[in-house]
């Protein structure tokens, strides 16, 4: 997770979405999980971690666009 972009205004996609990533070493190449909204974020690095998109654009009190 990139903690550094919590706070971004920056989405992706269309319409705007927050949108988390969460990359994975495998076989020497990085791999990409894309999560959005209400997804509960999967991480092999913190398997007990149990928060959604949404639970974190909340907590960063990020304004709309």
């Amino acid at each position: 997770m990139d903690y550094l972009a919590i706070a971004s205004r920056a989405y992706l996609g269309n319409p705007k979405l927050p949108t988390v990533f969460v990359y994975q070493l495998i076989d020497g190449q990085y791999q990409a999980q894309k999560f959005t909204g209400n997804d509960r974020i999967i991480s092999a690095t913190f398997p007990e971690l149990q928060i959604t998109v949404k639970q974190i654009v909340a907590a960063s009190q990020i304004q709309k666009l």
